[in-house]
């Protein structure tokens, strides 16, 4: 069936068929949107321990409930409860501040994510989706950039070194990877034609662009674990760290926000990928042949299951993988992400120009062989960048920079060619104190 018949019978949604609903449906709709990210949380959490355990060969959570079913409840109820506390010296209105900011605008990313077709409810008809509009994707990419702050302000509010750091990590990385992900979507909106996720769902009724922008994908697909911030790409807050970083001075209900940010924000750009690439809420073809696979209610299982799919890969990329270097992690997005997706861009526009008024079965086939050179290029760069050896060790007979640590108000570590007062370089490169008689 074609996307302007699919449209033409209200299948498929479009911009005019939102800011119709009564009052108490968009309320109900809200409410559905945020218990359903809740839910999602609560399922990651235990989903996550229990897979984990799997691969590492334990048992993972098996005391609270069937099978552990109710360990991520029980542990947010005990986060919840705990005592809050606030260390002395913090800025205490944006240390309050800083989860918050965190968490509402992870939540209010979901607002525009088409999770279904035209449904009625209580007699009203109503896409299965808050609300659209013509730059939905760009509302998303701004709204989830705000939830950065909320790091960057906790680490400063903490009035502590490494949260500080971590939070200063974090913006250089959500940075870095933001810009090639938003050059990832525009070769999407040049083959849709719009920025409206509703209409990008639309675009995809013939065929998924993951078929056809195979390296848009790969892109984002990268890009969205460093936006997250998870294994591998998990530096502002590294668990193998002695402290946890931003987050260090929280606690209780404080601490538990950023963690339901944090999942939050997986469950959004894994939705965001299934909008762009997978379909959305369509089902493809075989299953599409079934009367009403792609009507009603049941595209709405789809989807969960297809965003499922994505954060199932987050957990088996943390389970697997070890962390890399910083100057690995930012080699790989200014050197190789952003540069590639510019240039891909370039070729998607080229080759839209070039096979406008083609079948588009041809287009696709082009569109498929360049895509999976381009794919291959992209991989071979990655698997350069990650394996690049590191920095060898410092010259144990340069007495190094002098550095002062307390320079700027705030004692921080040295850089590397730099020493401490009364302190030079061992033969390894870490730094030894002298001998005082020296």
């Amino acid at each position: 069936m074609s996307v302007a018949h699919s449209l033409a019978h209200g299948e498929f949604p479009t911009l005019a068929d939102f800011g119709r609903d009564p009052w108490w449906l968009v309320l109900v709709k809200a409410v559905a949107v945020f218990g359903f990210l809740v839910l999602t949380v609560l399922v990651a959490i235990l989903a996550e321990r229990k897979v984990m355990a799997r691969m590492q060969r334990r048992l993972g959570p098996n005391r609270l409930g069937p099978g552990g079913l109710l360990q991520s409840l029980a542990d947010g109820v005990k986060l919840a409860l705990k005592e809050g506390l606030t260390p002395a010296g913090v800025d205490k209105p944006i240390y309050l501040l800083a989860p918050v900011i965190a968490v509402v605008p992870a939540i209010m990313a979901f607002a525009v994510i088409p999770m279904g077709p035209m449904v009625s409810v209580f007699g009203h008809q109503t896409p299965l989706q808050l609300t659209d509009l013509p730059v939905a994707v760009l509302y998303v990419l701004a709204i989830t950039s705000i939830g950065v702050y909320g790091i960057v302000l906790a680490g400063w509010a903490s009035s502590s070194t490494y949260p500080l750091l971590g939070g200063l990590r974090s913006t250089a990385q959500v940075i870095s990877y933001e810009i090639a992900m938003g050059l990832s979507f525009a070769t999407v909106f040049l083959l849709a034609a719009t920025m409206s996720t509703s209409g990008i769902v639309a675009g995809q009724g013939g065929r998924w662009y993951v078929l056809v922008l195979l390296p848009s994908f790969v892109v984002y697909a990268i890009s969205m674990v460093g936006e997250t911030n998870r294994a591998p790409f998990d530096l502002p807050e590294a668990e193998g760290e002695l402290v946890g970083g931003f987050h260090t001075e929280y606690s209780s209900l404080k601490f538990a926000m950023f963690m339901l940010a944090e999942y939050i924000n997986m469950a959004t750009v894994s939705a965001l990928a299934t909008t762009l690439f997978l379909g959305g809420w369509q089902i493809t073809w075989p299953i599409s042949l079934i009367p009403g696979a792609n009507s009603g209610w049941v595209p709405l299982v789809w989807f969960t299951v297809k965003m499922w799919c994505f954060l199932f890969v987050f957990i088996w990329l943390r389970t697997t993988l070890p962390r890399l270097r910083y100057d690995q992690f930012m080699r790989l997005g200014w050197k190789v992400l952003i540069p590639f997706a510019l240039a891909w861009v370039m070729v998607v526009g080229v080759i839209v120009q070039a096979t406008r008024g083609m079948a588009a079965w041809t287009s696709g086939l082009i569109f498929g062989a360049v895509g999976i050179a381009a794919t291959a290029l992209l991989v071979r760069a990655v698997v350069a960048v990650v394996g690049a050896p590191a920095a060898p060790p410092a010259d144990p007979a340069d007495p190094g920079t002098p550095f002062d640590p307390m320079a700027g108000g705030f004692p921080v570590p040295p850089l590397p060619g730099q020493v401490l007062p009364g302190a030079r370089l061992s033969s390894s490169g870490t730094q030894t104190k002298e001998n005082a008689d020296a």
